[in-house]
């Protein structure tokens, strides 16, 4: 199985920048060369082609408007997103269920996971590196969620620093 691990966001714009914050994160860890990880910035057409290239694509970004307090994660596939309305369909509102539907029409096929965690700001006045302390906060628990879907396909990930095995239970400690 390939498996394919989107960090998607803009880490110039506080919140937004939720999924390059995972992709930092998970420096720290090895994992086997069928997994690869992508920070791939904002979501685009040019990502097509994975969706036909591996088995299972796992993103990970910024929610927003769910309602929920800010640092609440969510686990969901590419189909229960709600589609975008009628005129907003910039490419930097591309969203992961428009990259699935857009490769089933061309036969494509992966099964996706997008997990996710509601922001506190995404869209600051001006452009801001870091996140909120809502979100920073509960940074370490969006990576557990990563790792552990990883862990659950049967993926061996391994801390880099002591070669130690992650397993059910395992904790993230963000880095400094």
């Amino acid at each position: 199985m390939k498996i394919a691990l989107y960090c998607v966001g803009n880490k110039l714009m506080l919140d937004d920048g939720l999924g390059c914050a995972v992709f930092d994160e998970l420096q720290a860890y090895e994992f086997p060369e069928y997994v690869n990880l992508f920070d791939v910035g904002c979501m685009s057409m040019d990502l097509l082609g994975a969706v036909d290239t591996y088995d299972l694509i796992i993103t990970v970004d910024a929610v927003d408007g769910t309602g929920e307090p800010a640092g609440t994660i969510f686990s969901y596939a590419p189909e229960d997103m709600a589609g975008r309305p009628f005129g907003s369909q910039s490419l930097h509102d591309l969203k992961l269920s428009d990259l699935f539907e857009s490769a089933e029409l061309l036969g494509y096929h992966a099964r996706g996971l997008c997990l996710g965690m509601q922001i506190a700001n995404g869209e600051p006045g001006d452009l801001v590196v870091g996140l909120t302390p809502a979100v920073n906060e509960k940074l370490p628990d969006l990576v557990d969620c990563v790792l552990a879907a990883l862990v659950k396909e049967g993926v061996p990930v391994r801390v880099k620093a002591t070669g130690a095995p992650v397993v059910p239970g395992y904790h993230h400690q963000a880095r400094a």
